[in-house]
C-alpha cells in the first residue's frame, strides 16, 4: 500500500522511473514464462507420441510417459495462471500511470486558468463590457455625424431633387415618343405603298421649298 501511495504522491524514487522498471520487471517475468510455456508444450507432444507408440508394446512405458504429461501439463496450467497474473498487473499500472499523467495535466490547466483568471472577476468583465458597449455606440454616431451633410451646412431639400428627377423622366420619355414612327392611318380596303428614302427626301425639300414661298406671301 505504501509504495502505490509513493507512487502516487511522487515521494521517494523518480515515480516515472519507478514506473518503467516495474514494467520492464514484468514484461521480463512474462517473456520467461512464455519461454518455459513452449518448453513444456514440446515435452507434452513428445510424450504423447511416447505413450502412442508403447500402447501396445510396452504399456509400462507408455504409463510413465502419460504421468510425465500430466506433470508437464499441470506445470502448463500453472504458468498460464501466473502469466494472467502478471498481465494483469502490468495493465493496473499503465492505467494508474495514465491516471496520473491525465491528472497532472488538468492541475497544469488548471493552473494557468487561475493565473489567467488572477486579476479578473464577473464585475470587472461586466465593466469592461459595458465600456466596449458604449465606446461603440459613440463611434456609430459619430459615424453618423462624419457622413450627415446638413452637419456642414449643406441642405438637401429631396422635394427639389425629386421634382428634377421627375423633369428627366419625361423629357427621356419625350424622346423616345419623338423617336416612335406614327400609327398608319388608312383604312382596312387601301394598300399603301412603302416610300423609299430618295422620296421621302424629295418631299420634305418640296416642303421645305413651300413653307417658303408661303412666307415670303405673307410679307
Amino acid at each position: 500500500m505504501s509504495g502505490w501511495l509513493s507512487y502516487l504522491t511522487g515521494t521517494g524514487k523518480s515515480s516515472r522511473d519507478t514506473t518503467r522498471e516495474a514494467i520492464v520487471n514484468l514484461r521480463e517475468h512474462l517473456l520467461m514464462l512464455e519461454k518455459k510455456e513452449e518448453h513444456l508444450m514440446k515435452k507434452i507432444e513428445e510424450e504423447t507420441r511416447k505413450a502412442k507408440a508403447n500402447a501396445t508394446t510396452n504399456k509400462k512405458v507408455a504409463m510413465q510417459a502419460l504421468r510425465q504429461k500430466k506433470q508437464h501439463e499441470t506445470e502448463l496450467d500453472s504458468i498460464a495462471g501466473r502469466k494472467l497474473t502478471l498481465e494483469t498487473q502490468v495493465n493496473a499500472i499503465e492505467s494508474a500511470n495514465m491516471n496520473k499523467e491525465t491528472l497532472n495535466a488538468i492541475k497544469k490547466g488548471s493552473d494557468v486558468l487561475k493565473n489567467i483568471h488572477g486579476s479578473l472577476n464577473v464585475d470587472k468583465v461586466d465593466n469592461v463590457m459595458e465600456d466596449a458597449r458604449v465606446q461603440l455606440e459613440l463611434t456609430n454616431e459619430i459615424n453618423e455625424a462624419i457622413s450627415n451633410p446638413g452637419a456642414m451646412g449643406i441642405d438637401v431639400d429631396t422635394t427639389e431633387l425629386e421634382d428634377e428627377l421627375a423633369q428627366m423622366e419625361q423629357e427621356e420619355l419625350n424622346k423616345r415618343l419623338a423617336g416612335a414612327e406614327p400609327a398608319p392611318l388608312h383604312s382596312p380596303g387601301q394598300t399603301i405603298s412603302a416610300k423609299s428614302p430618295a422620296q421621302a427626301i424629295e418631299e420634305d425639300e418640296e416642303e421645305a421649298e413651300l413653307r417658303e414661298l408661303q412666307a415670303q406671301l405673307a410679307m
